[in-house]
């Protein structure tokens, strides 16, 4: 009989073959005493060696097939390797109280793991698989043992695992690898993330019904809805059969609107753009027809080092961004640091609540020495393209106003220098802060573009962390109050003459897109794979007939009734 467990969706796609169990050896090494201190050291030194080689060979290979913001993945687990607060803590238990080299390790690892796992930060727990995957590579050379068995992978296969670590994920064979299962994780997990940058159906989380795959037994899933379906009877496997070609058929008819533009029903055009966090998120950005960048992320350039990017290496990666585009407008938001991204080698505050303090902007205005290089290297780029420059966090008008004053600063230097500057840059903010889309009147006076950043401005709004499961429930997108406020900023925005994008996860919402076209929203930004369903979806779509509906819409009480009244239309229209 068959089994459905549910997990994360993190990366769409739906596949059926056999399960292959990936099996994680666990140690327990037992506390030993040594006689011969110098050749256990040496065995442990030894040990450290052969990791850096390996994961130096893995990090080549991964920037070979992912690219060079993926290979940094990587640069984490040697650093971690050259940490004398990891190694040197270890040496010590060898050398001073003549602990065992596989005790020594296993002691010191548990301590940092739980440290990592004790932090607020999603991220730095997530750290936590990192220091996992580097002990357990050591730990098996220290016991003589292979550390994975994905090479052993020999046909088709669906990879289940309790978690797959950066450096399984980097090794799949995609020619056998149809997809993978994990126990735990979450769609920002660099399984998760890997997945999408390999177009690979993957499910995470799916709980510990996952480790009780069998190895052999046919499974389906279907990383679109979060499901998987376990030893299926034929009919299940007809029935996801004919889905699934289904699903390829409609991706290739999607494929065909790659170079058209996005104009709804009756005429009006919009714009559909990317969001991207580094350079190699550019071919899929091509591939699958955005009109521009909407937001280019870029404090993921300061992220999986040991210390800031240069002008020169953010130049270079500005410029090389503007030249790919080849005249598409691309948006490049300033560093956004803070909050739920921290820099291991910049000493941020200790905060309570770290998302409502010195943060993006904030930041970048108390410590302008990183700002001003920044802004030089974003000038510099500037003649090589489009771009338009976009500040982040803005709660009120002097901080706009100092961030303009040391761009215009910036650029004045630079010309005087004799650098080639272009001479007209859009400067733009984001509205993410609730205060910002309620002065937006005034604000709309100082930019020339607005783009909402929905992820915070909801949680913002709705006082609710959207990443604490307690009070999800409040994260409401289609909110009347959030819409309100975005109404709000459009009518601003546009009675300045100003334009306005939106660069969160509501923007390529397919129940969200009816409302903000009624709206008036001019560009939306999302991840590159939600590009051509949204175009498909705006062709269909009358902008004046959901123009007259907001009124309406506006005046209901829940979002619950305004999802119901979309779908009502959406789908008889579909």
């Amino acid at each position: 009989m068959s089994q459905r467990l549910n997990g994360i969706a993190a990366s769409p796609g739906i596949a059926i073959a056999q399960a292959y169990v990936l099996k994680t050896k666990t140690y327990h090494p037992v506390r030993g005493t040594v006689n011969d201190i110098q050749a256990e050291t040496e065995r442990f030194r030894n040990t450290v060696a052969h990791a850096k080689q390996e994961l130096q060979t893995i990090r080549d290979m991964t920037e070979v097939k992912l690219g060079a913001q993926k290979a940094e993945i990587f640069e984490a687990h040697l650093m971690l390797l050259e940490d004398p607060d990891f190694i040197d803590v270890i040496l010590e238990k060898i050398e001073q109280e003549r602990l065992n080299a596989e005790f020594s390790l296993h002691e010191v690892s548990q301590g940092f793991i739980e440290m990592l796992l004790s932090m607020d930060n999603e991220l730095l727990r997530e750290r936590a698989a990192d220091v996992r995957d580097v002990t357990g590579r050591m730990m098996s050379r220290l016991y003589g043992d292979a550390y994975s068995t994905i090479s052993d992978i020999a046909e088709e296969s669906i990879l289940i695992a309790e978690d797959l670590t950066p450096s399984d994920t980097a090794q799949l064979d995609l020619n056998i690898v149809r997809g993978f299962v994990t126990e735990i994780g979450s769609r920002t997990s660099h399984s998760a993330i890997m997945a999408r940058s390999l177009g690979l159906p993957a499910i995470v989380g799916a709980g510990a019904a996952a480790g009780r795959i069998a190895s052999g037994v046919t499974v389906i899933l279907d990383a679109s809805e979060g499901c998987v379906i376990v030893d299926p009877d034929a009919e299940e496997l007809e029935a996801y059969r004919s889905k699934k070609a289904q699903y390829d058929l409609r991706q290739q008819e999607l494929a065909k609107l790659k170079d058209q533009p996005t104009i709804s029903q009756d005429g009006h055009q919009v714009e559909l753009a990317a969001n991207i966090g580094s350079v190699e998120d550019l071919q899929k950005v091509l591939s699958n027809g955005a009109e521009g960048i909407g937001l280019f992320r870029t404090e993921f350039l300061y992220m999986g080092r040991s210390s800031f990017p240069t002008e020169e290496e953010q130049f270079s990666v500005y410029k090389h961004v503007l030249e790919k585009m080849e005249g598409k407008p691309v948006v490049i938001r300033t560093l956004d640091i803070g909050g739920d991204k921290e820099l291991s080698y910049m000493k941020l505050p200790q905060e309570s609540n770290p998302f409502l303090g010195l943060r993006a902007l904030r930041l970048c205005l108390d410590r302008q020495d990183l700002f001003r290089t920044q802004l030089r290297a974003l000038l510099r780029a500037s003649q090589y393209g489009q771009l338009k420059i976009m500040f982040p966090m803005i709660a009120v008008l002097s901080e706009l106003l100092e961030a303009k004053r040391l761009l215009q600063e910036e650029k004045d230097k630079l010309l005087q220098e004799g650098a080639a500057v272009a001479g007209r840059i859009e400067v733009g903010m984001m509205i993410e802060v609730p205060a910002a889309a309620l002065a937006a009147d005034q604000f709309a006076q100082e930019v020339d573009f607005f783009s909402i950043g929905t992820n915070d401005l909801i949680q913002y709004t709705m006082a609710a962390d959207r990443m604490n499961e307690t009070v999800a429930y409040l994260y409401q997108p289609c909110h009347p109050a959030i819409l309100r406020l975005i109404q709000m900023v459009i009518r601003a925005a546009e009675a300045e003459g100003k334009w306005v994008g939106m660069c969160g996860e509501m923007a390529g919402d397919e129940t969200a897109i009816p409302l903000l076209l009624g709206l008036g929203l001019h560009e939306f930004s999302m991840s590159a794979s939600s590009i051509l369903p949204a175009r498909a979806l705006i062709h269909g779509l009358s902008r004046t007939e959901w123009a007259e509906r907001i009124p309406q819409v506006l005046a209901m009480r829940s979002q619950q009734e305004i999802t119901d009244y979309v779908h009502k239309f959406t789908r008889s229209e579909a």
